[in-house]
């Protein structure tokens, strides 16, 4: 674990973040700066309420990207044959064939 010093609202905060993911804690952090910057709370709010304004508008987005998501692919349908089914209709098929073949090679009479 590292530490990762996020900058929001003008205001330093130090968070642990695990090894490696340095980077992406302080993204997280500069979209919610971002949210801060942009209005959250407004003027002469106390610092809680400016990050609880900063966290409803990132949770809003999320709502908003669920809800717009198209519905999940249904589950593939399962086959009408059992496996073992189907590989003894194709080994009869191709002893047809075979069979077909071998007698397409005789010469004629």
């Amino acid at each position: 674990m590292t530490n990762v010093t996020l900058t929001i609202g003008g205001r330093p905060y130090t968070v642990s973040a695990p090894d490696g993911e340095e980077s992406h804690i302080e993204m997280l952090g500069r979209m919610v700066a971002d949210r801060v910057a942009n209005g959250a709370g407004g003027a002469g709010q106390s610092e809680t309420r400016m990050l609880l304004f900063a966290a409803l508008m990132l949770a809003d987005e999320l709502h908003e990207l669920h809800r717009n998501m198209p519905a999940p692919a249904e589950e593939a349908p399962k086959p009408a044959q059992p496996a073992a089914e189907v590989l003894a209709r194709i080994e009869t098929l191709a002893a047809r064939v075979e069979k077909l073949a071998t007698h397409l090679e005789e010469p004629a009479p």
